[in-house]
């Protein structure tokens, strides 16, 4: 007796722990269609899932009025029963016997549930049977609103239509949410034959079930007979409705990110990237009369570094062979001239260059490498500033030789720009001109440092003081505000010199519809860059805010470059639309406890030295190290009328005027004085004094460098050609006379250029002026 009721014990042990482990896990294996909402939970974009269903992930809920019509339609003792209704039941058997076939199945919403888990399995007694057991054990693991829940987001509603999110947005073109009571009841008799009632297909049988039901909402008190009469005069549904596409290539993003099936709770505003969106489409339609066809937008906060808008291409009208379906956010594209903001701001902060300081503007030859302006002319000397606000290349080449390649690689790596693949040594001085690649996701997240480390700076008496990070990726993701996406680049540019980056960036030409934005007390001042790269491929436009970045590319996903196709004339127009969008903002706030004063030359903009006569007192940003003295002004002596300069072989100390001047080298001067009218070169020397005595260089090769190596060009022919030599001299209408390895060549005066033609080998070129001055230089030809 002991041992049966010991088995019978086990038996009923086992058999409890088997329909306790009963209910599979998951209760559902099938694949879901990715979504994409926005911040509040408005559906921005969705991909239909793996097996061609349009199947949305289980909501948390299910609206209110979807669960009165579909509890009353298909289970109206759902709240009240444990699973299973034995009265159905017992009603489904009879009218199963007196019709001599299956017409009722007696099933609860719960009994549904279990048989839409166990999808494919033949409707016999023995699986009606497991169907009960299993509904009870359901009704034992979840709540009667989690049942609902997962029969709303499992149920067929027609075609390849599953779940109650996906009928609503197929056939209704919003979210369950949002449905009238004459929608929410036409979506719950669906279910219950959706092969028969298809949406645009026997359109009378499925009036006649929602009306039925209609009433009886009415009859219960649910609805009133108003709400009745005008829910039953609503029209049916027809053909189903594409689902919104605002964020096409962001869907594409998450989906190769491995987030295929999920409901994504993005940080974009759907009104904000509508916004976005159209601006990209209008300025794609003015822009493909010229073959553009591409361009991307990207807006962040910059205290958060969240997405508001992302807009990764243009609608190419389905065209595949230009490239809309290219996420141009996440492509790999050259700079131009993007990062020359970041030079200029690091130069700063660590003291080598003050705000105003002359750069040299002339031509230079580097190895084989010969930056060009883009206007293709040259200033001599411009301010450090203008370098950014004019957008000046060869002044930002000679910039990045004197800060160092390698120094400037590692800042922008540790920055946020993750496309530097190669040690600094592959880009070399190209680095700052487009040489290397980058994202406009990675760009958009470095310009949003450069505000937040504005923003985050204390004016305390203590310089230099953050209360966090300030640099880190972008996200389109909610972050875990604990554990922020860090990049590590605490104050590496100080506020400072971002300050006065930002000034120089506001002083950027705008747009020609933007003229005289400034007098215009609507117009929002905005810090923003432009770039260009080689053969006009790729056109860039970045502005920014104390809260907002907006990041703007255009061009051909192919690289196809086209003429116009600049940052100033292509991208900055569709940049300046966005601007408007977004909310007025006021400008950074000026850091005052980290900048010092100082005397700087008024006309170098370098550190005042013992000779400089112009100097002004002005804030420069605390420093690593003490900038350099002005090396521009001179101290020169004149006779009593102040017309020749002397010295004190010639004059007595006694009659001579002491005067500084500011005096440039000689190939800056050249260049600089045509820009610049105002400019004073050294008066000449008085006949009887010797020139010697000056310290000051009257000629300067402009081309080729000492000790260059050269290549004799072929002409078209097919003749040699020759080699053109160029030089600079403070008194142009000097004559200058030329000789190659000591035979005479010929001379110049006004325009000193001389096109030789040396044979292979090395050579020394000797250039002697009228007056005796003597320039020599080597080189040798390949």
């Amino acid at each position: 007796m002991k041992i049966k009721w010991l088995i019978g014990f086990l038996l009923l042990l086992f058999g409890s722990m088997g329909y306790y482990f009963s209910l599979p896990d998951p209760l559902f294996k099938v694949s879901y269609a990715t979504i994409v909402e926005d911040k509040q939970g408005n559906l921005l974009s969705a991909s239909i899932a793996s097996d061609g269903q349009w199947r949305f992930p289980q909501p948390d809920s299910v609206p209110d009025q979807f669960r009165s019509c579909i509890t009353l339609f298909e289970d109206e003792y759902f709240d009240r029963h444990p699973g299973v209704n034995p009265v159905a039941l017992l009603r489904a058997i009879r009218q199963n016997w007196q019709a001599g076939n299956i017409v009722s199945g007696g099933s609860t919403i719960t009994m549904q549930v279990v048989r839409l888990a166990r999808e494919g399995r033949p409707r016999t007694v023995w699986e009606k049977l497991i169907e009960i057991l299993l509904a009870i054990r359901l009704e034992l693991a979840y709540d009667k609103e989690e049942i609902l829940t997962l029969y709303a987001a499992h149920a067929p509603f027609g075609g390849n239509v599953v779940g109650l999110e996906a009928a609503a947005w197929r056939y209704y073109g919003r979210g369950p949410e949002q449905l009238s009571w004459g929608e929410a009841a036409t979506l719950a008799v669906l279910p219950n034959s959706p092969a028969l009632i298809y949406p645009g297909k026997n359109q009378e049988f499925l009036r006649i079930k929602r009306n039925r039901l209609l009433d009886k909402l009415y009859d219960r008190g649910i609805i009133d007979a108003l709400t009745c009469r005008l829910a039953q005069g609503e029209p049916l549904p027809g053909k189903p409705m594409a689902l919104p596409a605002l964020a096409p290539h962001l869907l594409t993003r998450i989906r190769k990110e491995g987030l295929s099936g999920r409901r994504i709770r993005s940080t974009l505003d759907i009104h904000r990237q509508q916004q976005v969106k159209e601006a990209v489409q209008r300025h794609y339609q003015r822009l493909k009369g010229n073959g553009i066809y591409n361009a991307a937008a990207v807006v962040l906060a910059v205290e958060t570094g969240e997405v508001i808008a992302y807009v990764g291409n243009t609608e190419g009208g389905g065209k595949e062979r230009h490239g809309s379906s290219v996420d141009i956010i996440t492509a790999k594209r050259s700079t131009g001239s993007i990062l020359k903001p970041f030079l200029y701001a690091a130069m700063l902060t660590e003291g080598s260059l003050l705000p105003y300081a002359l750069v040299p503007d002339v031509p230079t030859f580097i190895r084989g490498f010969a930056p060009k302006n883009f206007d293709e002319g040259y200033d001599g000397a411009v301010p450090a500033d203008e370098v950014i606000s004019r957008s000046l290349n060869v002044p930002a080449v000679l910039m990045l030789r004197d800060y160092g390649v390698e120094k400037f690689h590692y800042l922008l790596k540790k920055t946020g720009m993750t496309t530097l693949s190669q040690p600094p040594g592959h880009y070399g001085l190209s680095l700052i001109l487009g040489g290397a690649e980058a994202t406009l996701w990675d760009l958009a997240g470095m310009y949003a440092g450069m505000a937040r480390t504005m923003n985050h700076y204390f004016q305390l008496a203590e310089p230099k003081r953050y209360d966090k990070h300030e640099f880190f990726a972008p996200s389109y993701l909610k972050r875990n505000e604990k554990q922020p996406s860090l990049l590590s680049a605490h104050g590496m540019l100080s506020a400072g010199a971002l300050w006065y980056t930002l000034e120089a960036m506001a002083k950027v030409r705008r747009p020609s519809n933007e003229t005289g934005w400034e007098y215009y007390a609507s117009s929002r001042k905005i810090a923003w860059k432009t770039g260009t790269s080689f053969g006009y491929r790729d056109a860039w436009a970045i502005g920014l805010t104390p809260e907002y970045v907006i990041c703007v590319w255009v061009g051909n996903a192919d690289g196809e470059g086209r003429p116009g196709l600049t940052g100033l004339t292509a991208a900055a127009p569709l940049l300046f639309d966005i601007v408007p969008l977004m909310p007025e903002t006021d400008w950074f706030s000026y850091p005052a406890s980290d900048m010092r004063e100082a005397k700087v030359s008024r006309a170098s903009g370098y550190r005042a030295s013992l000779y400089c006569n112009d100097t002004v007192s002005m804030a420069i940003p605390q420093a690593r190290q003490t900038a350099p003295l002005c090396a521009y002004h001179q101290r020169v002596h004149l006779d009593a009328g102040g017309h020749f300069r002397v010295s004190s072989h010639c004059e007595s100390v006694g009659q001579m005027q002491h005067q500084s001047w500011f005096v440039l080298p000689a190939i800056q001067e050249w260049y600089y004085r045509q820009k610049n009218p105002g400019y004073r070169t050294l008066p000449p020397f008085r006949s009887d004094c010797d020139q010697a005595a000056t310290r000051v260089e009257l000629m300067q090769l402009i081309y080729p460098t000492q000790h260059a190596r050269l290549y004799i060009p072929r002409e078209l022919d097919g003749t040699e050609g020759k080699v053109v030599f160029e030089i600079a001299h403070r008194v142009p209408d000097t004559k200058v006379y030329w000789h190659l390895d000591g035979r005479y060549f010929g001379e110049t005066q006004h325009q000193h250029q001389m096109g030789l033609q040396p044979a292979k080998g090395e050579h020394q070129l000797t250039l002697v002026d009228e007056n005796g001055e003597v320039l020599e230089h080597t080189f040798e030809i390949l």
